[in-house]
C-alpha cells in the first residue's frame, strides 16, 4: 500500500499561477487609467491653491508673483506649475503632469492675456 501524499500538484500549481495573472493582466490598465485621473485632480488643485497663494501675496505685497517659492507653494509630485506672467494687473500660469490626462491645465486671473485652453478669468481649462 502507497503512502498517502498531501500537497499540490505541479498542474495544479500551475492552474493558478495562470488564473492570477490573468486577473493581474485585467487590473493593471484600470489601475493606470486611476492613476491618471488621479493626477489630472492633483493639476487642478494645484492651480487653485496657485490661486489662492496669488491673492494671498497680492493682499501683502500689492503686485502678483511668478515666483512659486516666493508664494511658499509647492506642487504636487510629479507635477509642474509655470507662472507665465505676474503684473499688477494679472497673473496667467499652466500646470502639467506626463501621467495626467489631460496632460496640461491652464488659469488666468485679472487683466492679461488669456492662456489657451483657459477662456474665463479664474476658471481652470484642461486640453
Amino acid at each position: 500500500m502507497r503512502p498517502q501524499r498531501h500537497g499540490f500538484t505541479l498542474i495544479e500549481l500551475l492552474i493558478v499561477v495562470v488564473i492570477i495573472g490573468i486577473l493581474a493582466a485585467m487590473a493593471i490598465p484600470k489601475f493606470q487609467a486611476t492613476k491618471g485621473k488621479a493626477s489630472y485632480a492633483g493639476i487642478k488643485s494645484d492651480l487653485h491653491n496657485l490661486m489662492t497663494a496669488q491673492e494671498s501675496y497680492f493682499y501683502d505685497h500689492g503686485t502678483y508673483s511668478s515666483n512659486l517659492d516666493s508664494l511658499n507653494l509647492k506642487p504636487s509630485p510629479g507635477n509642474e506649475i509655470v507662472i507665465g506672467v505676474a503684473t499688477t494687473l494679472g497673473w496667467s500660469a499652466t500646470a502639467t503632469n506626463p501621467i495626467s490626462y489631460p496632460h496640461m491645465c491652464a488659469m488666468f486671473m485679472g487683466e492679461v492675456a488669456a492662456v489657451a485652453p483657459a477662456t474665463s478669468s479664474g476658471n481652470v481649462a484642461c486640453q
